[in-house]
């Protein structure tokens, strides 16, 4: 019996039968506004998207006549479909449709169209392409023309501050509803968002970035809706709660970050000659080695009046060790979780011996041949500690953390 790689042709009349983009427009208690939106959105991608398309509406759990009119629209315009689900939340709903979705790209925008659809070919293109994976519109981005009120402005542009000072975030609006992926990407990526309101769209985003995928950004042209229905302060206070349990679930390892980053190929270009990840490392260990150097030295002079040279250059060095180790472990090796930890802080304290060893070393020889002045000692220390923290960074690579796999994620 002799298997064939070519597809069949039912799995040919499928994929030619799938559309290209599926635009989800999901709503809550939206009789009014769904039905202009609906259509207006209709005409513009019959006349000007060159592919086949579905428009599905996601009625989540409205209480007025939104879902008929959702289905009065299914049962009018080719191309348009209805889904009911039983519970509120707009991150419910669209993780629900994208994971039936048969669309080689999925999308969403809000029914107010504030954002002018002329974006949304923009947006998908190069979903569509490949080249990117996923989209999303921007109103802080340059060329961006926005019209709203000062509140909305400052709420927007300090929860994008909160999300690059707390989740390192670099895209520029996390919030704009008007986004797209592509659909293999999503398939990798839904299980792992949790959550089912308004932050969905930013745990979708913080993940995506954190597994190296390419995020593309459209400058749109947005108007804001005064009619809007969005309750501005339960929202934000959600937002919040979703960025502190995302910041511990990426610290604590629960995400598998490196593991999709592998998965999807998307861990950083080999360069001949240089171990995979080492010059991120070198940066990560060099700027905590800095750090760990100041507060050294500072401990250093502070005691060094009360208890001695050797003395303070001991427990100088002792109280930055576990404190350098644990910086080391989370930032330099990206190692997430518990384990291991107390083997890796015993082979720290090793390491550790090793730079006493280098430090004290130095200072005894200094003080066999004169009695220096405090500056030349602080002088001789730098210079033992950089030796130190080199042996420290071969020693951590090669032997603390040599039995972690080597991660690609963004701090």
């Amino acid at each position: 019996m002799s298997l064939s790689m070519l597809p069949s042709p039912a799995a040919e009349q499928v994929r030619t039968l799938a559309p290209m983009l599926d635009v989800v427009v999901p709503v809550y208690n939206e009789e009014i506004d769904l039905e202009p939106c609906v259509r207006r959105l209709h005409e513009h991608l019959r006349t000007a998207f060159p592919y086949r398309f579905r428009i599905t509406i996601a009625d989540n759990a409205s209480t007025d006549s939104t879902q008929e009119v959702a289905r009065r629209l299914a049962g009018s315009l080719p191309g348009v479909v209805a889904v009911h689900l039983p519970e509120k939340g707009r991150g419910r709903a669209l993780k629900h449709v994208w994971t039936h979705s048969d669309a080689a790209v999925l999308a969403y925008l809000d029914v107010d169209l504030s954002t002018d659809l002329g974006a949304l070919l923009p947006l998908v293109a190069p979903l569509i392409s490949g080249h990117s994976d996923l989209a999303i519109g921007s109103r802080l981005a340059r060329g961006s023309r926005v019209v709203r009120g000062a509140k909305r402005e400052f709420i927007s542009r300090t929860y994008n501050l909160i999300l690059r000072g707390t989740l390192s975030a670099r895209f520029s609006d996390a919030q704009c509803g008007f986004k797209a992926i592509r659909a293999d990407v999503a398939e990798r990526l839904l299980p792992m968002v949790e959550d089912t309101g308004w932050f969905f769209d930013t745990e979708l985003l913080v993940l995506a970035e954190r597994t190296g995928l390419r995020i593309h950004e459209v400058p749109v042209d947005w108007i804001d809706d005064p009619d809007s229905r969005v309750d501005i302060v339960a929202t934000a206070i959600a937002d919040l709660r979703g960025i502190a349990r995302l910041t511990r679930a990426l610290g604590s390892g629960r995400l598998p970050v490196a593991a999709l980053r592998r998965q999807l190929g998307r861990n950083p270009l080999p360069v001949a000659g240089v171990p995979a990840g080492l010059t991120g490392q070198l940066l990560r260990f060099a700027a905590v080695g800095v750090a760990s150097t100041l507060a050294y030295l500072l401990l250093y002079a502070l005691l060094r009046n009360g208890f001695g040279p050797q003395a303070a250059n001991l427990v100088a060095l002792l109280a930055t060790a576990v404190a350098n180790t644990a910086a080391n472990r989370r930032l330099t090796f990206r190692v997430r979780g518990s384990d291991g930890a107390w083997r890796h802080q015993a082979q720290g304290l090793v390491v550790f011996a090793v730079g006493l060893g280098l430090t004290s070393g130095s200072l005894a020889l200094l003080h066999l041949a004169s009695d220096p002045p405090t500056i030349v000692e602080l002088g001789v220390l730098v210079v033992a500690n950089l030796v130190a923290t080199g042996v420290r960074f071969l020693l951590m690579r090669g032997w603390v953390f040599r039995a972690a796999p080597p991660s690609f994620d963004q701090a």
